[in-house]
């Protein structure tokens, strides 16, 4: 784990707590290190920042390890989001990983 890095993060999040992207990237590195903690910022930013569209891939992929349905959910949203705000690349990728998904259940 970085801690460096996660704690220059932790710095930057005292200065503005509800900052959209610095909770997005502790949770990116809280993800590398394997650590549960990631769900709490992801969990955090879906709740309290819906619109932030790059949250969705990243937390319906931290999901499916832990709780596929709630990663279908996750992929879906994000899917809604990005289709209302013409993000066609961002909706083929949330699409996809939840086809891949969906295809591994039926397995």
């Amino acid at each position: 784990m970085s801690h460096s890095k996660i704690e220059q993060l932790l710095e930057f999040l005292k200065d503005d707590p509800m900052d959209s992207f610095t909770l997005y990237a502790l949770a990116l590195e809280y993800e590398k290190a394997e650590d549960k903690k990631a769900k709490e910022y992801y969990d955090l930013l879906l709740k309290e920042h819906p619109a932030y569209l790059a949250t969705y891939y990243h937390a319906a992929k931290w999901y499916e390890k832990y709780h596929k349905e709630t990663s279908l959910q996750i992929y879906k949203l994000g899917m809604e989001l990005a289709n209302k705000n013409g993000k066609v690349k961002t909706y083929n990728e949330l699409q996809n990983a939840l086809n891949m998904l969906l295809d591994e259940s039926l397995d």
